[in-house]
């Protein structure tokens, strides 16, 4: 059985882009960045194509409350 392969329409992933809200508050700054980054390329659409741009809104909330794992404290400078 032969595979097809497709390529989505701009138009197609525009349409359907979401909101997502990401609420920080004592959640880890790693874990966070990383399902933000997959939100905003688009990776957990089933339609995912890396020439369209097929991502989702994202706003993050609480930022400054957010959870520094090991020496991220002293060591880095986040702004």
């Amino acid at each position: 059985m032969p595979q097809n392969s497709f390529n989505i329409d701009t138009k197609y992933a525009q349409d359907r882009r979401r909101w997502h809200h990401i609420d920080a508050d004592g959640q880890v700054l790693g874990r966070i960045a990383t399902r933000a980054a997959v939100l905003l390329r688009g990776k957990h659409k089933r339609f995912f194509s890396t020439s369209v741009d097929c991502g989702d809104f994202v706003v993050v909330t609480n930022a400054g409350k957010v959870k520094l794992t090991g020496n991220k404290i002293e060591q880095k400078f986040y702004f």
